[in-house]
């Protein structure tokens, strides 16, 4: 059966490798056309390899000037933009971080990109009647990450901003999905090693860690049906239902396995 990305035009940020390239991957698979967009030059070579349905893009994706160069090489090569993948992130400082320039550095990458990323492409979906907007969080923005308060507010501002969207610009045939797995093998998740590595064991001892290709294939089936939350481990929706049901005992639960996990 043909997917109904065959045709598509999309653009993945973050793609240079992990869970941007192996969607860029499967987007290809399906029949899309992709620009990989990446502060590394690396995306290079992964279009590369995934043939002429593929262009790489070298530039920071959480300035207003990036996103506006993206878009004008996307027109360019693709001849417009129908799906966004905002995948770039970063892990940050460890705990509170120490400098204002910690923060300012997450919150550009993890949720300002995001934004601006929508400031630039919602007002020409709407002309259009279609759009789609797919933003990769993580399960600590719905529940939270150990060792890492920057990673688990911006994520948390990820989910958020993704929902806003969803519900606001639903009637005029823009969607919205935002993707919230636990550990995926990937240089974020040995980012999350550095600094004593509790954020790296919060994740790793939670559930399963995925492969990127696992992670592509679940996110792109739930964006063809326009599925809103992406639970790549679904074990992550019982929590959060958890979590909700009663949020006291769940600090104090989270708190006893933050201790478990420093004596360890």
């Amino acid at each position: 059966m043909t997917s109904p990305l065959a045709g598509k035009r999309a653009v993945v940020t973050g793609a240079a490798g992990g869970i941007g390239a192996a969607m860029s991957a499967e987007l290809i698979e399906r029949g899309a056309t992709v620009v990989l967009a990446d502060l590394s030059p690396t995306a290079g070579g992964t279009a590369a390899e995934l043939g002429p349905s593929a262009y790489a893009w070298t530039g920071d994706v959480s300035t207003v000037e990036g996103i506006a160069a993206l878009i004008e090489f996307s027109d360019d090569r693709l001849g417009g933009i129908d799906l966004y993948f905002a995948n770039a992130g970063i892990i940050g400082p460890a705990m509170l971080g120490e400098t204002d320039a910690d923060w300012d550095a997450i919150i550009d990458i993890n949720m300002r990109a995001h934004i601006r990323a929508a400031q630039a492409l919602v007002p020409r979906w709407q002309e259009a009647g279609s759009g789609y907007f797919v933003a990769t969080a993580s399960a600590a923005g719905l529940l939270t990450q150990i060792g890492s308060a920057a990673y688990s507010v911006t994520k948390h501002a990820s989910v958020g901003f993704a929902e806003w969207l969803a519900m606001t610009y639903r009637d005029d045939g823009i969607r919205a999905s935002v993707i919230c797995p636990m550990g995926v093998n990937t240089n974020l998740l040995d980012d999350a090693g550095s600094g004593g590595g509790t954020a790296q064991k919060a994740v790793t001892s939670a559930g399963t860690v995925l492969e990127p290709a696992e992670v592509a294939v679940i996110v792109l089936d739930a964006v063809e049906n326009e599925q809103f939350l992406i639970l790549p481990h679904p074990d992550v929706l019982d929590m959060y239902r958890m979590k909700g049901s009663d949020y006291d005992r769940w600090l104090r639960g989270m708190s006893r396995y933050q201790s478990r996990l420093s004596e360890q």
